[in-house]
């Protein structure tokens, strides 16, 4: 295959072409001038982009790195010379999650398209090999020189040097060998751990049944005894109870009497106090209390003594007759005499028995007055003399004195009777208390509390005896499990069968690479270190390659071959070139070779060094297309 003419909306190149020819294209651009992208451009053409390539930390896949800068779709085409045919490809975007999905491959010059060549087989078809191989081959990226390993390049190498069969690679089946092994045991994960773990699950389960046989059987004994001890609490607190009743309801029965005993003579004492107390109310005294009746009757006596004596006193008016009389007499003897102190006598002989008839008049109103009031005070108490009022009085006295004994007894029952009632509240709370067979300090009540926590310990044997009967039943049948675990255990034996003739059969398998290894290292070193001593002018003479691609290089006077860590930038660029090319020879298939695309693998050599590996690269452009994209500008080379 040869690559003739690319046209590329790829990342920076906008609709940009680049046209090639046989033998070698040398690229001469500076850095970001899209070198790299035309590289990924035509590894993108021959095998499309990956889709499922998600973006990491540090890495976009191509579909996001190699984006349209204008935004347009990403999208191009190659014509190229496979087979003596003229071919032209194209690659374009119609959905955006899917760049350069449609394609197409024509007959340059028609619209004729070629049959069995797709999108998905392109590559493969037109280079020969796969898209892994490609890249560890005939494409070498830029900072990519060194060769990395995987199973389809193995395969491809080993069946040129050994075998000549494609199909079989030790890496694959080794990993695969492995992958039994590891199905069957790693660490802790694989059919054996998992069996293992069953079979300890099994026979831990059926352990456990038999141990919660053991323990049904011990909790159904003591749940016996709880039920005989339930009954004999049961009978126990039944007799308590009837006897705590009746003795309580005795003591309610005194109780009561007495309360009713002392209301009763509460009621008679109140009503002797009420009818002493009417006596007293409908005597002439009411009910005054005997001190202040006897202050006042004493103040009454007292009156009616001075009254008395004023009453005695009775007035005489002969006096003042006589005076009037002689001032008669007088008033005669002026007509008679017609002398002045006649008329002066009779004038005052008359004021005189006017005087003394005025003083008459005034004492008799007095007596009158007392003898008045002598009567108020007798109708006051409802007696007509002293003596009565006396008896009055001593009545009164002996009356206020029979209320008040009268009250005292009602007192005395009333407080009697308030304590037999006091009495008979703490009997009615005391048989409350000896009634209440759950919180209270009597016989029936403790017994009733060590029922009721014995009857809780039944009820916990039961519950106990219930749950594990359900774990017994969640946990299967006895003889189902131990026929499980036979059968496991039967499985296990095969499956450990296998593992052991699985680590045989790797133990064999890594024997037989081990001789195609010495076939397969020794073929693809020696083209190697031909090639790695026509680009150092014969200094460096062997490349050891190991499985995994990594390499060592020996010059002429070393006596042991260098690892890469001792070896300068440009040298190591220049054995990994070496290996490059000597995979490409024994990988790609004879023939149409297809094109060798190399991206600036050539910046750390010195210009001698360039020189040579420039004159190797011509060589090998003779049989097949080298497309050199390059930052230095080598001797002889012009500007592309």
């Amino acid at each position: 295959m040869r690559i003739n003419k690319m046209t590329a909306s790829f990342g920076k190149l906008e609709n940009e072409s680049l046209s090639l020819h046989p033998g070698l294209n040398v690229i001469y651009a500076p850095n970001e001038s899209g070198k790299s992208t035309w590289c990924a451009f035509i590894r993108a053409m021959l095998y499309g982009v990956d889709t499922a390539e998600r973006a990491k930390a540090g890495y976009l896949p191509d579909k996001l790195r190699y984006a349209p800068w204008s935004g347009a779709p990403m999208e191009g085409s190659m014509e190229l010379s496979a087979g003596g045919c003229d071919i032209t490809i194209t690659r374009s975007t119609r959905q955006k999650n899917a760049p350069m999905r449609e394609f197409s491959a024509t007959y340059t010059g028609s619209s004729v398209p070629v049959e069995g060549l797709n999108g998905s087989n392109a590559g493969e078809l037109l280079t020969g090999v796969s898209k892994e191989v490609f890249r560890r081959s005939a494409y070498i990226g830029q900072g990519a020189v060194a060769v990395t390993g995987s199973p389809e390049l193995e395969k491809r190498i080993s069946s040129i040097v050994s075998t000549g069969e494609e199909q079989t690679s030790y890496s694959e089946a080794d990993e695969r060998l492995r992958q039994w092994q590891r199905k069957r045991r790693y660490n802790r994960r694989g059919l054996l751990p998992e069996l293992e773990g069953k079979m300890d699950e099994t026979q831990r389960r059926l352990e456990l049944m038999e141990g919660s046989v053991q323990d049904i059987e011990s909790l159904e004994s003591r749940l016996e005894q709880a039920g005989e001890e339930c009954r004999r609490l049961e009978q126990q607190v039944t007799e308590s109870r009837k006897r705590q009743r009746r003795e309580a309801l005795d003591r309610l029965s005194a109780g009561r009497a007495e309360t009713d005993k002392c209301s009763r003579a509460h009621d008679a004492a109140m009503e002797e106090l009420s009818r002493r107390r009417e006596e007293m109310r409908s005597s002439r005294f009411g009910l005054q209390s005997p001190g202040e009746t006897e202050a006042q009757v004493q103040r009454d006596m007292e009156e009616l003594k001075t009254l008395k004596e004023a009453a005695s006193k009775k007035p005489s008016a002969l006096l003042a007759v006589v005076f009037f009389v002689l001032a008669i007499a007088a008033a005669a003897a002026y007509t008679a005499v017609n002398s002045i102190f006649v008329i002066i006598g009779a004038a005052v002989f008359c004021a005189v028995a006017v005087y003394l008839l005025m003083g008459y008049s005034k004492a008799r109103q007095a007596v009158n007055r007392a003898a008045e009031r002598r009567r108020e005070i007798y109708n006051k108490y409802h007696v007509s003399g002293s003596g009565e009022l006396k008896e009055a009085l001593e009545e009164h006295r002996r009356l206020a004195q029979a209320v008040e004994e009268a009250d005292r007894e009602e007192k005395r029952c009333r407080l009697a009777y308030e304590n037999a009632r006091e009495l008979q509240r703490g009997l009615e709370e005391s048989a409350m208390a000896e009634l209440d067979f759950t919180g209270g300090n009597s016989e029936a009540a403790r017994l009733s509390r060590e029922l009721a926590s014995a009857r809780a310990g039944a009820q916990r044997l039961s519950q106990q005896i219930a749950e594990i009967n359900g774990r017994l039943a969640a946990m299967g049948d006895p003889l189902v499990l131990s026929s499980s675990l036979s059968s496991m255990q039967e499985e296990y034996e095969a499956i450990t069968g296998e593992y052991e003739a699985i680590s045989l059969a790797v133990d064999t398998l890594k024997e037989a690479d081990t001789q195609i290894q010495s076939r397969f290292s020794p073929e693809l070193g020696k083209l190697a270190a031909e090639y790695m001593s026509a680009v150092t002018g014969g200094r460096y003479l062997d490349v050891l390659i190991n499985r995994d691609f990594s390499a060592r290089t020996r010059t002429s006077d070393d006596s042991i071959a260098r690892d890469s860590e001792y070896l300068s930038a440009g040298t190591l660029d220049l054995m990994y070139l070496a290996v490059r090319l000597a995979v490409c020879r024994l990988a790609l298939p004879e023939g149409e070779n297809c094109p060798l695309i190399i991206d600036d693998a050539l910046v750390n050599l010195d210009e001698t060094r360039l020189e040579q590996a420039m004159e190797l690269l011509r060589q090998i452009a003779r049989e097949r297309q080298v497309i050199l994209f390059t930052c230095r500008k080598p001797k002889g080379a012009a500007d592309d």
